[in-house]
């Protein structure tokens, strides 16, 4: 029998602490606490590293890498008048503007001066999304910071250029755990499985919070989705911190998330924080079992939302 989704990534990490286990004993070591290096190693690749250079590719996350059955993503920094051409393939993308202003030419749709913001924390997203099989081509206009999502798909949509106008704002949560949320390619944008949001977090706030998690498909209340935090912090020394984990405790990783870093949710809650003084931004690409966003709280600390008592007069943080 073929085992796919949650109860596959279980079985699998079941084998691996198993192993880790009966390894551990043949060599007289404390099984316990070889299972628990084990699995520290192991969600150590939940976390990303950017590299520095000032063009070319600077992220690059593919499949074989993440253990996902959709996302793959970029992030490439385009001089002025440089270009970068591709093809979507088995893929529809999501191409978001990080920074800069970029010309795009493809068979679905040709845009120029796309974008506008000088980075992230000046102002809201531009995005093209391009459907499968499409050739394309970006030139920057000016210096540009492009992030590529792209995501497997099997039905193709129109492409489709969204401008600050045709994203919904929307402040979500109370008191200390306030947030922007910058809704993009949402479930009901013409695309087949492909989700984009920005999110804002002000300094010392809570973000994805109380924790919540969409690893199980039980619609309407959950379904399975697979996802990427990539981030970017408003000063180069600042910090967020995300805590990725189980209620079975299969892992609970808390990880130290900086600028230009991401961090891949392949199940579990995935609660965040700004550091104090720092404001943090994520970009969350999304697919899964379903056209939708729907995810179940943590029942430890569902209660905090009936204890909020105001929203964060700090947001929106851009606009």
């Amino acid at each position: 029998m073929i085992r796919t989704g949650v109860t596959a990534k279980a079985d699998l990490q079941y084998c691996r602490t198993r192993l880790s286990q009966l390894s551990a004993a043949t060599m007289n070591v404390d099984p316990v606490e070889a299972s628990r290096k084990e699995q520290m190693s192991a969600n150590q690749n939940l976390l990303v590293r950017s590299k520095p250079c000032a063009s070319g590719l600077v992220m690059k996350v593919e499949l074989d890498e993440s253990k996902f059955d959709y996302l793959t993503f970029q992030v490439r920094r385009l001089k002025t008048g440089e270009s970068h051409s591709g093809k979507t393939g088995s893929n529809e993308l999501g191409i978001v503007a990080l920074g800069g202003r970029f010309n795009m030419s493809s068979p679905g749709g040709s845009w120029e001066n796309i974008g506008g913001r000088a980075n992230v924390f000046a102002g809201m997203p531009w995005v093209v999304y391009l459907p499968v099989d499409t050739s394309f081509a970006v030139t920057a206009v000016t210096d540009c910071d492009l992030a590529f999502c792209y995501c497997r798909a099997e039905n193709a949509h129109p492409a489709a250029l969204i401008s600050p106008k045709d994203v919904r704002v929307e402040i979500r949560g109370g008191d200390n755990a306030t947030r922007q949320i910058n809704h993009i390619l949402t479930p009901e944008f013409a695309a087949h499985r492909l989700l984009i949001v920005e999110v804002y977090t002000p300094s010392g706030n809570w973000s994805s919070y109380p924790p919540h998690k969409h690893d199980v498909h039980n619609p309407p209340g959950e379904v399975d989705l697979e996802e990427i935090y990539y981030y970017r912090i408003d000063r180069p020394e600042g910090y967020a911190i995300q805590r990725v984990y189980t209620r079975d405790q299969r892992f609970d990783e808390t990880l130290t998330v900086r600028d230009g870093e991401l961090v891949l949710i392949p199940e579990g809650y995935h609660p965040v924080v700004a550091a104090h003084g720092y404001n943090a931004y994520y970009l969350n690409i999304l697919a899964g079992s379903a056209r939708s966003m729907a995810a179940s709280d943590d029942p430890d600390y569902a209660w905090v939302r009936k204890a909020w008592t105001d929203k964060d007069p700090r947001l929106p943080l851009v606009k």
